[in-house]
């Protein structure tokens, strides 16, 4: 038994198992897999990290099947690149805005996304649906029931309902005025602590409440509590499991939890694993887990974290509102210190920006105190981020935001986040 073999039967039934999750029959994945395995054969000799078969081999996997749904959204005439909607999600980046709906549809079976897609993309009416199809009605009304089922089913993130009063945390409703002015001293060093994205340091016993304010609104639109439940292992890795509730900031009634766990080490900060249900499936994606895992909450090479000693590195340059990078992964820098005020409190601070680390055409910037605690974190989109969706650039959609030139290419201000440690 070669190399290969010997690896592949190592790891045949976690491929196994991820294939026939994303399939709707077992002949599909069959078919399935036999071009991952002819594929991975193929590609061998390439990886060059053998201690990472698993990871590469997952991914392979994840191509073949994203590659099946997109075949068969064609030939069932349901453009993939359409079925998007603005839905909240979370990933080391906090909640963005990303196509968790058409994650969604891609786990559902081809007359399933067929049903949906013509009743709430096209808006057709169930009698204009079963004319385009050539079937009868009651057929129509039966089908988009059983095909809405399956969606709810396999949408990763379940409101709980809460009866009585709510405890969630009061933020006050639109964002104080808010200054940022350059300072002449030299930007200091500082340990940051806190979860990329998510403001919450995962130690035992810390919990933090923050919200996320629309601009030029100002208008919180969402709210999140955030604890740390107790500690954790995957996959051998110590960590801390992680609880956050979202809710409107307009209805607070309707809860949508979330659960991860992370890891805080001297010199990183890293997440480890984020729990997304799967019906009455608590289906747990890990570090392991190649581009699923990866894509949205990995960072650093081989997924090392975010490092906890900041201080400038010159990987990003900013002179007022033009900044310039190195080209490099993972570009995550101090440009300069900052006196922030929040209402009529001041905060000496840094300013630590990323450029595309989330997603490409995004861009935030986070100013730290000398605690390492955020004082405010603002996003910006490149100004023609998903455009196809939005259907304007960003400078038309929000004319009078605030920009950014980065590398030569505008970027407009979107929305800020704060939390409870400033009130």
């Amino acid at each position: 038994m070669d190399e290969f073999e010997k690896l592949l039967e190592a790891e045949r039934v976690s491929v196994e198992r991820y294939v026939m999750f994303r399939m709707n029959s077992n002949t599909e994945a069959d078919d399935i897999l036999q071009e991952v395995y002819l594929t991975a054969y193929q590609k061998f000799p390439q990886l060059k990290n053998k201690d990472s078969f698993k990871v590469w081999i997952i991914s392979i996997a994840r191509n073949k099947c994203n590659d099946y749904f997109r075949k068969e959204a064609t030939r069932y005439e349901i453009p993939i690149d359409e079925i998007t909607q603005k839905e909240l999600s979370d990933s080391r980046y906090g909640v963005s805005l990303v196509t968790t709906v058409s994650e969604t549809m891609d786990l559902l079976g081809d007359k399933d996304r067929q049903i949906l897609y013509l009743y709430f993309w096209k808006e057709l009416s169930q009698a204009e649906i079963a004319k385009l199809l050539n079937i009868p009605v009651g057929t129509v009304k039966s089908r988009l029931y059983k095909a809405k089922q399956k969606f709810k089913n396999k949408y990763p993130y379940h409101a709980e309902i809460l009866k009585g009063e709510n405890n969630m945390k009061k933020l006050p409703e639109f964002i104080p005025e808010y200054k940022i002015e350059i300072s002449s001293k030299a930007p200091f060093s500082v340990k940051w602590e806190e979860l990329m994205g998510w403001f919450l340091i995962p130690k035992l016993g810390e919990k933090i409440s923050w919200g996320m304010y629309d601009i030029p609104s100002r208008k919180c639109s969402h709210v999140y509590d955030m604890k740390v439940t107790g500690k954790a292992r995957v996959h051998g890795i110590e960590g801390v499991e992680i609880t956050a509730r979202e809710a409107s900031y307009s209805d607070k009634k309707e809860v949508i939890n979330r659960t991860f766990v992370a890891q805080l080490t001297d010199t990183h900060c890293r997440y480890l694993a984020t729990l997304r249900n799967d019906k009455d499936v608590h289906n747990y994606i890990t570090f392991l887990d190649g581009d699923e895992f990866m894509s949205n909450w990995g960072f650093g090479e081989d997924n090392c974290g975010n490092e906890t000693n900041l201080e400038v590195k010159g990987d990003i340059k900013r002179v007022g509102t033009t900044v310039t990078s190195a080209k490099k992964k993972f570009l995550l820098d101090v440009v300069g210190r900052y006196t922030v005020t929040i209402g009529s409190n001041s905060y000496d601070t840094v300013c630590m920006m990323d450029i595309e680390n989330y997603n490409s055409g995004v861009v935030s910037e986070q100013f730290l105190d000398k605690r390492g605690k955020t004082i405010l974190w603002r996003r910006f989109n490149r100004d023609d981020w998903a455009i196809d969706r939005y259907k304007k650039k960003w400078s038309e959609q929000l004319p009078e935001n605030d920009r950014l030139s980065v590398n030569g290419t505008t970027y407009v201000h979107w929305y800020d986040c704060i939390t409870d440690y400033i009130l």
